[in-house]
């Protein structure tokens, strides 16, 4: 449904579009709702091409439907792209090179398809379609390290043609280790355990961490970095993850998805790919003994580095906020930290633990002093509320 929104209600609409995007997590993490294209007839097949045979109205495409003004894209190389085409990099630096490319300013499309069916009487459900604009910036960046951050950055067009914003939240976040022996897997039913990898499997590759909105983990993923002439591209272990918000809202006979990442570096963007089967788990989070697969969807999420685009408001947020979402990813940290495995009360985009954190956010984000001790302890006990109990503790390394 579309975001409408008066004046006299931006700062009701400024919330509830942070609700609203904070509800899932991309790559795999939230889907804008806010488009900088046309709204698709949903009528038309657009360019669906799996289902040839397939009644319009099955293959429609579903998600985002909000309108925002046209944006303009930069078609010219950029700084980040050129640097990657140095023939003499080291393997490190050109992986480095490659996962620093992906900061920027970008419209971001997101399409994903059921292309197989597992299930006798198979339906596939509708593809699924959406847009954004986003703001992705260098949290940290070291030798063996970078965490890159995204936030969205919305212009909406509203019913007598104006259009109103920007409305600014936080999305996901990516962290980058290299060499890394130690992950955060996820086990199905809002759990997480801890795996570690010998030097051996750890050597020449990175992991990607990948959190939600609000900080919490989301998955884990191992791989290494390709680079083939002017092709830079990162191909993911196959990887457990929990449903995201275009799944769990609408549908409810699967469990997780199983399946690879592939990011590719484009002389304007890049460019996630993912391949992922829909499982269904039994209550101890292991796949069902019968047909436990549904369905295999393609993923296909584009980054276009955008141009002369007004990113103003998300750096304002990000000055004023990084302090209480550091606070936040400590917090976080703490509990990964002292439990070898540990299972949330709810999932965080379900159960809406989340709001408390964004609110707190916002204030900040319109201009509230920062109180570190306050935002600390405001932090670890909005954190502490997503766990469950019988979380057992980690044990003592030997």
């Amino acid at each position: 449904m579309s975001l409408v929104v008066t004046p006299h209600r931006r700062r009701a609409a400024s919330v509830l579009a942070a609700v609203l995007l904070a509800l899932a997590a991309a790559t795999g993490c939230a889907r804008p709702r806010v488009s900088s294209a046309p709204a698709p007839d949903r009528t038309m097949r657009q360019f669906t091409f799996a289902w040839r045979y397939a009644p319009g109205e099955l293959v429609a495409p579903r998600g985002g439907t909000t309108q925002g003004p046209a944006v303009t894209l930069d078609t010219e190389p950029g700084d980040a792209w050129r640097r990657l085409q140095d023939p003499t990099l080291r393997p490190l630096e050109h992986d480095r090179r490659a996962i620093l490319a992906m900061a920027g300013t970008y419209r971001v499309s997101f399409d994903f398809l059921e292309v197989v069916g597992f299930r006798p009487g198979f339906v596939p459900d509708r593809p699924y379609q959406s847009w954004g604009s986003e703001y992705v910036y260098v949290r940290r960046d070291q030798p063996r390290f970078i965490s890159l951050q995204h936030i969205l950055v919305m212009f909406v067009r509203v019913e007598d043609g104006s259009v109103q914003g920007p409305f600014v939240t936080k999305h996901w976040r990516q962290d980058w280790r290299y060499q890394d022996r130690d992950l955060l897997t996820y086990r199905g039913h809002d759990t997480w355990a801890k795996e570690r990898r010998s030097a051996a499997q750890a050597k020449g590759t990175w992991t990607q961490a990948v959190f939600q909105v609000d900080d919490s983990p989301r998955y884990e993923a191992f791989g290494r970095w390709e680079h083939f002439g002017n092709v830079s591209t990162w191909r993911s272990s196959t990887t457990w993850r929990p449903l995201p918000r275009r799944e769990f809202s609408v549908r409810g006979d699967y469990d997780v998805l199983i399946g690879t990442n592939r990011v590719s570096i484009t002389p304007t963007g890049w460019v996630q790919e993912e391949e992922n089967l829909k499982v269904a788990l039994d209550e101890r989070g292991r796949p069902i003994v019968t047909l436990p697969v549904l369905a295999q969807e393609i993923g296909l999420n584009r980054y276009e580095r955008l141009k002369d685009f007004d990113d103003s408001a998300a750096r304002q947020y990000r000055d004023r906020t990084e302090p209480f979402w550091n606070a936040v990813r400590t917090a976080w940290n703490d509990i990964i930290a002292s439990h070898r495995r540990f299972t949330l009360r709810v999932a965080p985009d379900r159960g809406q633990l989340f709001v408390p954190l964004f609110t707190y956010a916002e204030r900040l984000a319109d201009g509230t002093p920062f109180d570190r001790v306050a935002a600390v302890t405001f932090a670890r006990k909005q954190v502490r509320a997503y766990l469950r109990a019988d979380a057992p503790p980690a044990a003592p390394r030997r």
